[in-house]
């Protein structure tokens, strides 16, 4: 059986989906009483997996009439996910923001499973056993030789 935090984001993901401008405003107190969860919860939710590196931007308004909105950012055209992957690498990328790329990547079909396994396992920390930054850097490096290679088709 799936937990909470699972059913929580299908059930967010299934609305923004459903959203015709991929954004949705929710009150935070009222989702966790669907749920019959904690607030906390939900803030969990959103915190953990519906990050910028996933593909998400999220903002909240705090008080009586708060929400928080989350909208997915589209990536239509080719050229967007270029523009997209190289604001998200930068010069250096952490294996959190790295991970979340690859899964947006990978939720979009611009890679495949497979494809997106072997980068994880080639761009993750215990393969790459370098002192920061240059770990970071290196990770980078890797991240946009690989992608471009895959996205040039």
């Amino acid at each position: 059986m799936r937990n909470v935090s699972e059913v929580i984001e299908q059930y967010l993901k299934h609305i923004i989906q459903q959203s015709t401008d991929g954004i949705v405003e929710i009150q935070r107190n009222e989702l966790a009483d669907q749920f019959e969860c904690v607030p906390s919860q939900i803030n969990y939710v959103i915190s953990t997996r519906f990050t910028l590196e996933k593909g998400y931007i999220v903002e909240s308004k705090r008080g009586g009439g708060g929400y928080i909105r989350i909208q997915k950012i589209e990536l239509n055209t080719h050229g967007s996910v270029h523009d997209h992957i190289f604001k998200t690498i930068s010069s250096q990328i952490d294996q959190s923001a790295s991970e979340g790329l690859l899964y947006q990547l990978e939720e979009n079909g611009y890679i495949t499973p497979r494809e997106a396994a072997i980068m994880r396992a080639a761009i993750s920390r215990e393969v790459l056993l370098l002192k920061l930054p240059l770990r970071d850097e290196i990770r980078a490096k890797i991240m946009k030789a690989m992608l471009i290679s895959l996205l040039s088709k």
